[in-house]
């Protein structure tokens, strides 16, 4: 995950609007602008990124072989998104079986999510989930969509994590909208015949994403504990 920045929060968006003022503290690096569409902010996240709320807000992300964990608390009414791969990476072996040390990158994705709705109010008994992303997207044979999809899985039953439901996997990238104070949800799947700009964009990201994320093995910080 990248860490957060600790760049000042925008007061305006791209467009020279005023914003609403952050809500949780460390995401001013975030795109976040008004959408008039639907008279909200709107708030953008890329791989690596991860975003947290108690506003009104609208979270997005495209994604394409990477997966989106949607968490929200629907009584504190905070939640937030975040925007994640594993990547390739040599296993080892211990006594206890093969450990894939890329996982690590998803454990503090979802970590990193997590407790931050906590610190903020959240109650882990009450957080429910849902997960969208994972598709076979990139021209080759390893299905890192598939990977994603089985770690993010086996992540939320393993911690008791209520995953309500689920839109993963395909041949196509897909855009998600989340409410992130009541937990609804919108995919859409981008039809990469008629859209080949947008699916260019999201392999090619991608791809950049995972090269850092396979060269940089200080990338990550120490230990993150879940409360």
């Amino acid at each position: 995950m990248t860490p957060i920045s600790r760049a000042a929060a925008r007061t305006t968006d791209r467009h020279g609007r005023p914003l609403p003022k952050l809500t949780v503290k460390g995401f001013g690096h975030i795109n976040r602008f008004w959408d008039r569409s639907r008279d909200t902010v709107h708030v953008k996240i890329l791989p690596g990124e991860y975003y947290v709320t108690t506003a009104d807000e609208v979270i997005s992300t495209v994604l394409g072989s990477c997966v989106a964990a949607c968490v929200w608390d629907p009584v504190a009414r905070i939640g937030g998104m975040n925007h994640f791969m594993i990547p390739t990476a040599s296993r080892q072996k211990t006594e206890a079986g093969p450990i894939d040390d890329a996982a690590r990158y998803g454990m503090f994705a979802m970590e990193f999510l997590i407790n931050t709705i906590l610190r903020q109010g959240g109650e882990r008994s009450r957080l429910k989930t849902k997960i969208a992303g994972g598709g076979h997207v990139m021209p080759i044979a390893t299905d890192i969509g598939q990977n994603n999809i089985d770690f993010v899985r086996h992540y939320l039953a393993a911690e008791s994590l209520e995953l309500t439901s689920e839109h993963v996997g395909g041949p196509y990238p897909m855009k998600v909208l989340f409410h992130p104070l009541d937990g609804r949800a919108r995919v859409m799947e981008i039809n990469t015949r008629t859209n080949t700009r947008t699916n260019n964009t999201v392999v090619r990201r991608e791809r950049n994403y995972a090269a850092l994320l396979d060269h940089a093995d200080d990338a990550v910080p120490g230990a993150v504990e879940l409360f």
